[in-house]
Parts: structure tokens; sequence; C-alpha cells
């Protein structure tokens, strides 16, 4: 297999998705706590984006295996197009999955067994997002799972593996019992500032369905717009979108972020004005586009403000 036949297996481009919870993740945790653990990090990037493509190259498998129709199959899905070796692809996909795997073992090990319990969810819901009889994504919850498990998921992970030692939340075994502890104050303020990245993550998912409602149809995968319109689809769509502004404003109300974070306002005009061309039209190749750039400006402005409320704090 070929680097560009790998790279487009696991749609290399899409995995801006994980990369900004695991960023604003690590940002926050230096503003909001003032720790970061480096090799925590590291290792945990490595895990996390290495997991995020075994995931995506299930899904085009999966695709593959399950499609209906003969023009998808030998035009659109990379293992149709490129020929490629379907117990290749699985063995490349066992091997990504063995390695995260490990990863996470070793970093429960240095932190908690809580961290397993929460990268072992994730591990679940991403594998069957796209596997088994019935996968999340074939039906109208995969822009639920995909935006609660990364946007969430990844945030709070990025966190909890530079806190784990403050008591934000923890488990204590005593006599075959156990106690799980937390501020709640503290996880409902790291809730709420995941919410940007859930919404925006979720809007991918729901761009891509809109896109797709009809090949979608054809191939037997019901999604979200299949079931609540193409209309009402493209209302949650700016419903979403727009009430990532909402959220950071609250947020700063609330002394989550400081003021730097509305900078994120500045970036109202130019995401309008990709709303408005994605509502009318949702074409893959020409306007599917649109809910990445908007994933990529809004969240690189959450970035940029974390990063200036760090630096002036000192």
């Amino acid at each position: 297999m070929s680097m560009k036949n790998f790279l487009e297996l696991v749609e290399i481009k899409t995995k801006l998705a994980s990369f900004f919870p695991f960023m604003i993740g690590l940002l926050f945790s230096w503003f909001y706590f003032n720790q970061v653990s480096i090799e925590n990090m590291i290792l945990f990037f490595i895990a996390m984006l290495t997991f995020d493509m075994a995931t995506t190259a299930i899904n085009n498998l999966m695709d593959f295996k399950k499609a209906k129709d003969d023009e998808y199959l030998k035009n659109t899905n990379i293992l149709g197009k490129a020929n490629l070796n379907v117990k290749k692809v699985t063995y490349l996909i066992y091997t990504m999955i063995a390695f995260s795997s490990m990863v996470g073992l070793y970093l429960t090990y240095k932190t908690s067994i809580l961290l397993l319990f929460m990268g072992g969810l994730c591990f679940l819901i991403g594998i069957f997002y796209t596997f088994g009889p019935i996968p999340l994504s074939r039906m109208p919850l995969g822009e639920v799972f995909s935006g609660i498990t990364m946007g969430f998921g990844i945030f709070f992970i990025t966190i909890y593996l530079n806190i784990s030692q403050m008591g934000v939340l923890g488990i204590d075994f005593l006599n075959g019992q156990f106690l799980l502890y937390g501020d709640i104050l503290q996880l409902l303020f790291i809730l709420w500032a995941s919410i940007p990245m859930v919404f925006t993550i979720a809007n991918i998912m729901l761009a891509n369905n809109l896109c797709d409602l009809e090949e979608d149809i054809k191939n037997h995968r019901y999604t979200l717009p299949y079931y609540i319109g193409r209309k009402n689809g493209l209302h949650l769509f700016n419903f979403l979108m727009y009430s990532c502004y909402i959220v950071i404003i609250l947020a700063v109300v609330m002394r989550i972020y400081s003021w730097p974070m509305l900078i994120v306002l500045l970036t109202y005009p130019k995401i309008k004005q990709n709303i408005i061309k994605f509502n009318e039209q949702q074409e893959k190749r020409t306007t599917f586009s649109i809910a990445i750039k908007n994933l990529i400006l809004f969240n690189t402005a959450q970035i940029l403000g974390l990063l200036i409320s760090v630096i002036l704090r000192g």
C-alpha cells in the first residue's frame, strides 16, 4: 500500500477533528489548572491519532463491504478505487488498535484506573461506530457519538492526564469497595468548555450526512438527515455553530475563561458567510469542506485566546 493510499484510507485531512480537542485541552490545563505533563501529552497524542486513523480505516472497510451501489464501490471508496487488499487493510487496523491500546495501558499505569474506563469507553464507541451488524454511523446517532467522544472525550482525557493528582476526579479502593469522588464545579466547568468542540465536530458529521443523503439511502445508510429531513438538518447545523459563540461568552462571564477568549467573536462574519453558502447547497465536492473550515476557524481562535490568556497571566 502506498503512502498516498494509506493517507486516503485513514482520511488524514479529517484528523483535525481530534487535534483541536487535544490542543485546547492541553492549553486549558495550562491556563485553568496550571498543570501540563509533557510526557503524557506526547504519548496520548500518538495513541489518540493512531486510534483515530484506525477507526476511519474501519469505516472505509465496512462501507466497502456493505456497499450496494457499484459506482460507490469502484469510484468512491478507497479500497475499490485503489484495489486495496481487504486482509492487509484488516491487519493494519488490528496493528493500529493494538499499538494505541498498549500506550493507553501505560498511561493508565502512570495515572489511574479511571483512565482505563474512560479510554475503554471511547475505544468501544470508536470501534462500534463503524463496525458490527448495525454500526452507529448507519443510525441517527453519528453526530451525537462523534461529537461527544471526540469533542468531550479527547478534551477531558487530555485534561485528566495533566491533573490526575489534583483530586478533580479520582477513585479509591478499600476493603473490597470503591469510592468515586470529584469536584463537581470543576467538572461542570470542563464540560461547559468542551461544548464548542462537541458542536463543531458533530457538525462535520452532520454536513457529511447532508451531502451524502441520497447516496447513503442507496447504500442503506439511514443517518440523522434521513429521519429529520434536509431542512431540519440545516437548521440543526446552523444552531450548533451559532451556539458556540454563546457558550464562549457565558464561559467568560462565569470566569472559566478570561477576556482574551472573546477573540472568537472575530470569526463570526466569516463563519456566518460559510453557513449561508452551505445552506444554499450541500454537495460533497464543493461545500462539505465548509464544516471543516468552520471547525478550523473557530477552534484556532480558541487556541489563540487561550495562548494570550496564558501569556497575560504570566
